[in-house]
């Protein structure tokens, strides 16, 4: 059987997207422990496999929690951020204000009666434990997902805003059967079924409202943790996760740079991923305005369209750029 979520109106009305860097990092942790490891991570795996090896985290209080012998984890270390775009610190704060009945409450629904060690020494000090807890996920975030976040967040930033014109195009149906291929909207519920899901079923309702997390660095899995000290979060692969990693790294393709020249076949090469001005000049080698020039050339030739997320204006390639490119158009995770 599934595990679903009944939706009512007012639940729906304020279901939501959230980008959160805390789920990044604790998502990277994960998969650093082989768990649901995602193939397309592989490259960052390397890279941060490495970057450990060079000078290990301390992480005696925070693995315990996440990588155990049990089937879950508590749901506390990820809290539904408050804001679109929560910074790490508001993750954290968000972490901290965690209460010890919640805590407690979370260690027993994944540990039981007779927990590990750690998982008893931080129901007996929750407070205390929350705070070593936030210090380590602060130093794995700033060592492991900070030297690639605005890659990230620019990948996050293009799912949501795909999101955002699927729900409009076609309603809550739209939204939540293209969001992941285990999810289903059927009669005001959302289900996720699945071979991994077949054995439970778990009929809750959203309090406030989903919030809605894509995830780059994680599982190719969907996640929902509903017992949560905030709001119920669903958690899903990113949209363009294949190429974050990959692109700019291979050579543009010969008919690309006969027909645009090097440096624009290059820059059409890049948005593989979808990024920023200052991503692409960061990755490129060469100036911002450069870069701006470059694109304002490929948006008149139809190869390149730009979509406002806050501040930030991302790039990424349209169907005709990535024909010439020979890549996907923003590859799909599912």
């Amino acid at each position: 059987m599934a595990l679903t979520i009944d939706l009512g109106v007012a639940e729906l009305a304020a279901t939501r997207f959230a980008i959160s860097p805390l789920s990044e990092t604790v998502a990277g942790l994960q998969q650093l422990g082989d768990i649901d490891r995602h193939p397309l991570n592989l490259r960052w795996l390397r890279w941060a496999a490495d970057e450990l090896a060079r000078q290990p985290l301390d992480l005696s209080h925070t693995l315990p929690l996440l990588m155990s012998d049990r089937p879950s984890w508590p749901e506390f270390l990820v809290p539904a951020p408050l804001g679109a775009g929560a910074s790490i610190e508001d993750d954290l704060a968000a972490l901290q204000r965690t209460t010890a009945l919640q805590v407690r409450a979370s260690l027993r629904r994944v540990f039981g009666e007779d927990p590990p060690d750690a998982v008893a020494a931080l129901a007996a000090q929750p407070v205390a434990g929350l705070r070593a807890i936030a210090a380590e996920l602060r130093a794995a975030h700033d060592r492991l997902i900070a030297p690639h976040w605005s890659r990230i967040r620019a990948v996050l930033d293009a799912d949501v805003i795909y999101r955002a014109k699927q729900l409009a195009a076609g309603g809550a149906m739209r939204l939540f059967t293209d969001l992941h291929p285990d999810l289903r909207w059927c009669d005001g519920r959302l289900m996720l079924g699945g071979a991994r899901w077949q054995a439970e079923r778990v009929v809750n309702r959203g309090p406030g409202g989903l919030v809605l997390i894509p995830v780059v660095l994680g599982s190719p899995y969907v996640l929902i943790k509903q017992s949560t000290s905030t709001q119920t979060t669903v958690r899903y692969p990113a949209r363009g996760v294949g190429a974050l990693w990959t692109a700019g790294t291979q050579a543009p393709a010969g008919s690309a740079v006969r027909l645009l020249g090097r440096a624009r076949a290059e820059l059409l090469e890049a948005l593989r991923s979808p990024a920023t001005t200052t991503d692409l000049a960061r990755a490129l080698g060469v100036t911002p305005s450069a870069v701006s020039q470059h694109l304002g050339v490929l948006r008149e030739s139809g190869l390149v369209a730009r979509e406002r997320s806050g501040r930030n204006v991302l790039y990424v390639t349209t169907a005709l750029g990535a024909s010439l490119s020979g890549t996907p158009t923003r590859p799909r995770v599912d």
